[in-house]
């Protein structure tokens, strides 16, 4: 059971990897066109910080508790 839950938080830490390096290319599309849409922008920027803050929570989820 364990095996099975660290396998899906990795899957799940790998998914939303991608949709954040995904993001990191739209928004620089975005920010190169003239003009550009800034509600847009900010929306995705947005999505990217939520999406690192998932991260964060996953990598802390799959870290042994270190007992100091």
């Amino acid at each position: 059971m364990v095996d099975e839950d660290e396998d899906r938080l990795l899957e799940r830490l790998e998914e939303l990897r991608t949709e954040h390096r995904d993001l990191d290319e739209v928004i620089a599309r975005l920010s190169d066109a003239v003009p550009f849409d800034q509600i847009k922008l900010q929306r995705l920027k947005k999505r990217k910080l939520v999406l690192k803050d998932q991260i964060a929570r996953v990598e802390s989820q799959l870290l042994p508790d270190i007992i100091a």
